[in-house]
C-alpha cells in the first residue's frame, strides 16, 4: 500500500529503511503535533482519573494486600529441586508420547472399520 508519506510495509519501515519517526520528529506542521500532545493529554487525564478513582474505592490497597498475602503462601510451599523437576519433566512427555500413540492407535482402527463397513 502506498501511505501519505511514502511506500511503507506493515512493520512501519519506509522503502529506503529505517524507523518511521514519531510525530514531534517528522517535519509537519504544527497543527499535527498540537493535536499529537491533545491526544496524549487526553489519554494521561484518562488514566489518571482511573487512577484516582481506584484509588478512592480501595481497590489499589485491595490488589496491594492480595499480592502481599499471595507472597506470603508462597514462600510456605516446598518447591522441587532440579533433580525432581527434571524427573517429573520426563515423566510428563513420556506419559504425553504414550498417551499421542494411544489416540492415533485408536483413531486407525476406527477410522479402518469405519471404511470396511461403509466401502
Amino acid at each position: 500500500m502506498v501511505y501519505r508519506d511514502g511506500l511503507e510495509n506493515r512493520y512501519g519501515l519506509t522503502a529506503i529503511g529505517g524507523s518511521n519517526p514519531s510525530p514531534s520528529a517528522k517535519a509537519g506542521s504544527w497543527k499535527d503535533i498540537v493535536d499529537w500532545y491533545v491526544k496524549m493529554g487526553i489519554w494521561a487525564g484518562v488514566i489518571g482519573a482511573a487512577f484516582v478513582f481506584l484509588w478512592r474505592k480501595g481497590y489499589l490497597l485491595r490488589v496491594s494486600n492480595y499480592v502481599i498475602e499471595t507472597r506470603e503462601e508462597l514462600k510456605k510451599c516446598t518447591w522441587p529441586s532440579v533433580d525432581e523437576l527434571k524427573g517429573s519433566t520426563v515423566v510428563v512427555m513420556i506419559t504425553l508420547a504414550l498417551l499421542g500413540g494411544f489416540t492415533v492407535g485408536v483413531d486407525f482402527v476406527v477410522s479402518y472399520l469405519i471404511r470396511l463397513i461403509l466401502g
